[in-house]
């Protein structure tokens, strides 16, 4: 148990040692420095080293180190001179929030190791005035009544300052106003405040609102301070009453003024709000109960408008006493008199009275002619009395007075019903009053049609072109004439002018509708007879006496490919073949036939071309295909058959072409006279003046005079009948005659080329060619009558015969 004590005892005695030696390091003492707030970062606050008797040179051994307590590390120590020095900038009020004391610390320990040393070190943090007073509110609202007494306080909030002391706010400005002061209160803390103090009576009317500033000053160097505005409503008390623009009004209405319109517009003011602003309008006791039922009074407006009838002659002058009342809790009125004065105006209409009017009348009027009497009048007196007549200006009338009032409508220019076919004739009557009042009559006048216009076509020349070959009763054309009368004077009678022209009437060959002017063909026309035509169509009117106009029609038929070539030359019957007989010997280039075609068509559709169709030996015959001339490439051989059949085919330039085929049968045989093969050749033989031939031309001769005298004889006959017309040439004005045959007698008879090249051609043969008439004189007869040219088979030199229907 004793040794027990004693070891307890030993550790409390080494723990206790152990202890003084601590406390010994730990300087008991605290240094104190004091510094503004806001030094900037970087400034000396003090040099520890010095200030703790401490070696400069061993702070670094030692360890140095600064430690704030319970705040951020706003200072530090320079271990290299020992010189205390700003961090950060210290902000005061940021680290002291309270204002209940006026000092701030920091509090720091300057700790040194080897040996162990610990330094107490408080620096105070001495306040700037740094920060102006600033209020809770931009803008302190007030609403106070205009019945307020003077010297009535109204609190306002206080201005709040961070800084304290006297930094700290120290008094309160108010702007200058002559209804409001401040005083500056204390309270019990020190803090300052204001009231607001009302030093005269307010007048919402004068002035519904004041704007004040108010000021906070601090008590620093230099001074900071803060504002706030200070609104204060004044709030409205009915102590005005309404009041009218005039105390008396003098109004002019006019008579006869509608219900409805109004006569003047009261307004009267009430300088204050709410309701204490809202008027109405009354009737006071003292206006009598005719004005009321007269006028009417609107009672939120104030106006006043008619509600009966205004008459100058009954009632002149209306009185009346307007009385205005707010509707505040104690009312209060205003009043005004008005005196309405009713004028005269002109309120009578002039009038017309039509005493005679002349409707419908003839456009062919003669001037001057009196159409309509007309009297005019009104009811009022002096200027509004006055009348003055008018009618239109555009219009081919005047007006004549006649006696007082009266007037007569006359003709001044000439009437035309297809330009005008009737006029609204307006009289208008105007009064001279102010304003000029008016009426006015329309009279329609209607103009009774004269039949003074001629048809009119709408072409002067109608060019109509016809296919041949048409339909009798085909439509050709319609040619309308337009004539702008009416009635029986506008119907329209459609006819051709008689004109014979080669004892051919233009009825015969075209009808015309006489109701609506069809053009129609009654006969089929054929290009190759009848080339045109020109001839009048006359459209009359109805009327009494009819007016008439014509038109030219120029008729022209248009060709078509509808004949055939005819194939002349050589001749054969119909369907048989024709032979032909050639010496042997011919030499190359000898023309050995020629085949002639005719087409009536036109020029362009009558173009023939020819060639061969089929042949025995191409490499013997050439054919021209513009002539028809077949000629021989070159000489016959031995090898050559003794009979070489050709089929010639001519073909026109219409469209379809149409062709015709002749077959010629060549047979060769040998021969002691040279055979002509050239056309330049000697053209007869010695015996050509045999006794036989010497009798075929004599033959020929007369043939040929009686031919001539035909001729003319048919000349003088075609010119004395209708129907001898066949050998007369188209022109513009005349008709062609029928067509009868396939072939124009006057293209056989003038056609010297065809005849010529035929009597070529059968001479080339040792034949002569002799034309003959036949009885009836219908026909030609073509002769090819052999010319004992020694041929050694006679027998196939036989006469052939063409016969040509004409």
């Amino acid at each position: 148990m004793g040794s027990v004590v004693t070891m307890r005892s030993c550790r409390r005695y080494v723990l206790l040692v152990f202890l003084l030696f601590f406390v010994r390091n730990i300087s008991s003492s605290v240094t104190h420095y004091s510094i503004p707030e806001e030094m900037k970062e970087g400034s000396v606050v003090a040099n520890l080293a010095t200030d703790l008797s401490l070696d400069v040179k061993t702070l670094n051994q030692r360890k140095m180190r600064l430690d704030i307590i319970a705040n951020k590390k706003y200072l530090d120590v320079n271990k290299e001179t020992g010189e205390l020095y700003i961090v950060e900038k210290i902000d005061r009020e940021y680290i002291c929030t309270t204002k209940s004391s006026a000092s701030c610390y920091l509090r720091l320990e300057v700790i040194l190791e080897n040996p162990l040393r610990i330094f107490n070190i408080e620096v105070e943090i001495l306040d700037m005035n740094d920060n102006a007073p600033q209020f809770r509110r931009d803008a302190i609202h007030l609403d106070i009544s205009e019945a307020t007494p003077k010297g009535e306080r109204f609190s306002l909030s206080n201005a709040v300052d961070p800084d304290v002391g006297s930094n700290s706010v120290k008094t309160y400005h108010l702007s200058e106003s002559e209804h409001f002061n401040i005083e500056v209160q204390t309270g019990r803390e020190g803090s300052k405040f204001a009231d607001l103090i009302l030093t005269k009576p307010l007048d919402r009317e004068q002035q519904a609102v004041h704007n004040l500033i108010l000021t906070a000053v601090d008590g620093g160097t230099p001074a900071r301070s803060g504002t706030a505005s200070v609104i204060v409503h004044v709030s409205d008390t009915n102590d005005n009453a309404p009041t009218f623009d005039k105390a008396s009004y003098n109004i002019k209405v006019m008579e006869n003024s509608p219900i409805g319109s109004l006569v003047v517009h009261l307004n009267a003011t009430d300088l204050d709000e709410g309701s204490n602003s809202d008027i109405t309008y009354s009737y006071s006791l003292y206006t009598s109960e005719k004005t009321q039922e007269t006028f009417n009074l609107n009672p939120s407006t104030g106006e006043i408008t008619v509600k009966g009838m205004l008459n100058y002659e009954d009632f002149k002058i209306y009185d009346m006493e307007v009385i205005a009342t707010d509707k505040g809790a104690n009312s209060l009125s205003g009043q005004c008199t008005i005196k309405i004065i009713v004028e005269d105006m002109n309120d009578n209409h002039p009038e017309i009275s039509i005493k005679s009017f002349q409707s419908p009348v003839n456009e062919n009027i003669e001037l001057d002619t009196v159409i309509a009497v007309v009297s005019v009048s009104d009811k009022d007196s002096g200027d509004n009395g006055v009348v003055d007549l008018h009618i239109p200006d555009n219009m081919p009338f005047k007006l004549r007075e006649s006696s007082d009032n009266y007037y007569e409508l006359v003709v001044s220019e000439p009437l035309d019903r297809e330009k005008v076919p009737e006029y609204d004739v307006t009289f208008t009557v105007r009064d001279r009053g102010s304003p000029p009042l008016s009426d006015n009559e329309t009279m329609t006048l209607e103009l009774l049609d004269v039949n003074d216009n001629v048809p009119h076509f709408s072409q002067s020349f109608y060019t109509i072109r016809v296919m041949e070959n048409n339909a009798p009763g085909a439509l050709l054309s319609s040619l309308t004439a337009f004539d702008p009368d009416l009635h029986e004077n506008q119907y329209l009678v459609y006819f051709i002018l008689e004109k014979e022209i080669a004892n051919t009437s233009m009825s015969m060959l075209f009808s015309i509708n006489p109701e609506n002017g069809n053009l129609y063909a009654l006969k089929t026309f054929d290009y190759e007879i009848e080339k045109e035509f020109l001839f009048h169509i006359e459209a009359r009117d109805s009327g009494s006496p009819p007016l008439s106009s014509n038109v030219t029609v120029h008729i022209i038929i248009v060709d078509q490919n509808d004949n055939a070539p005819v194939i002349v030359s050589p001749w054969r019957a119909h369907g048989s073949v024709v032979e032909e007989k050639i010496p042997r010997s011919t030499d190359k280039g000898s023309l050995v036939a020629k085949v002639i075609a005719l087409d009536t068509d036109s020029v362009h559709n009558s173009r023939i071309t020819y060639q061969f169709l089929q042949v025995t030996d191409a490499t013997l015959f050439s054919l021209d295909q513009y002539n028809g001339e077949i000629r021989t490439m070159r000489m016959f051989s031995y090898r050559d058959p003794r009979h070489q059949r050709l089929v010639v085919i001519a073909k026109d330039n219409g469209q379809p072409a149409l062709s015709a085929t002749v077959t010629i049968k060549l047979s060769t045989v040998e021969t002691a006279v040279k055979a002509y093969s050239d056309l330049t050749e000697v053209p007869l033989e010695y015996d050509i003046f045999s006794d036989l031939n010497l009798y075929l031309v004599i033959g020929l001769g007369s043939v040929s005079f009686l031919l001539l005298i035909t001729i003319l004889v048919t000349i003088v006959l075609k010119c004395q009948k209708p129907k001898a017309s066949k050998a007369a040439p188209p022109c513009r004005n005349s008709v062609l005659s029928e067509r009868n045959s396939t072939i124009a007698d006057s293209t056989l008879v003038s056609n010297d080329a065809y005849w010529y090249s035929l009597f070529l051609a059968e001479t080339r043969k040792g034949k002569l060619v002799v034309r003959q008439p036949v009885p009836k004189g219908s026909r030609y007869i073509v002769s090819s009558l052999p010319r004992g040219t020694g041929l050694t088979d006679t027998s196939d030199s036989a006469a052939s015969t063409l016969q040509v229907r004409l």
